[in-house]
């Protein structure tokens, strides 16, 4: 009859979750990606008069987004399908691809969401979020009396 040895040590962090901390980003990256599908990367630019956001898109039509804000948060979204049946003697071959995105972005207070605008252009989408107008600071001198 063999006897095992049974380990006293406490088990390693490594031992237990598995070496996750040394997993390159990239990886960590590409995982995301399989579980969750991919969105469009953002660039988000300020200048005094307004927020400008620009997301990279190519292959879609202008009416293949949705762009909706509510309760101070900016959502962009797309869905699209494709299908594609090509007839072969005695089989049909289907082809088929679906896509889709959706990205949120919480509006500073500063933000007019009654005027913003978006174009579609050589695969950039380009959102603009005018700032309100700001009241001028009123400076009045009291007399003490």
């Amino acid at each position: 009859m063999l006897h095992q040895k049974r380990k006293t040590e406490f088990p390693t962090w490594e031992n237990v979750f598995g070496n996750l901390l040394a997993n390159e980003p990239v990886n960590c990256a590409q995982n995301f990606r399989e579980v969750y599908g991919t969105f469009p990367a953002a660039n988000i630019k300020e200048n005094e008069n307004e927020f400008q956001i620009e997301l990279a898109i190519p292959g879609k039509k202008k009416e293949d987004f949705t762009i909706d804000v509510k309760e101070n948060l900016l959502t962009i979204s797309s869905e699209t399908k494709t299908t594609k049946e090509e007839p072969e003697k005695n089989f049909t071959r289907k082809e088929f691809n679906y896509e889709s995105f959706k990205r949120s972005f919480k509006l500073p207070v500063i933000s007019d969401p009654e005027n913003i605008s978006a174009t579609y252009l050589d695969g950039i989408l380009k959102i603009s979020i005018p700032k309100k107008e700001s009241k001028k600071e009123l400076v009045k001198s009291i007399a003490v009396s």
